[in-house]
């Protein structure tokens, strides 16, 4: 029987609270990614929504906020050279994977911890530099 998902909707992260002004400084300003409003119902309770084209991703606020080491969001960038370099001038976590062949990729945090993964996009590259 064929499954009936269809497409991937968002993927939600934890954040401590009034972790939003640090979670827009990288998400927004070191990843590239863009706020959106959340919606009225769901606006009260903080975090932050972000886009980028048919990618979204919601951050939700946790009191007992735990970094989520080993689950992640993997997202597929254009120009991964350039990102980890904004990522590295920013301080940011940066750990080249080399495990899957003709696959360029690797690991950052953001702010709080959380693991993200970050994957060149495109037909398979080099080896990392």
């Amino acid at each position: 029987m064929p499954s009936p998902i269809v497409a991937l909707d968002h993927v939600q992260l934890a954040i401590p609270p009034q972790g939003e002004e640090n979670a827009d400084a990288f998400y927004c300003g070191v990843l590239g990614l863009v706020a959106v409003p959340k919606p009225e119902p769901l606006a009260a309770r903080g975090g932050r929504w972000y886009r980028s084209g048919a990618v979204q991703l919601h951050l939700g606020l946790d009191p007992d906020f735990k970094a989520a080491k080993k689950a992640h969001p993997a997202l597929v960038v254009d120009d991964l050279d350039d990102l980890v370099d904004r990522l590295q001038a920013h301080g940011a976590y940066w750990r080249w994977d080399e495990e899957l062949a003709g696959v360029r990729r690797g690991y950052t945090e953001d702010p709080f911890g959380n693991r993200i993964e970050l994957i060149a996009g495109g037909a398979p590259a080099a080896a990392p530099r």
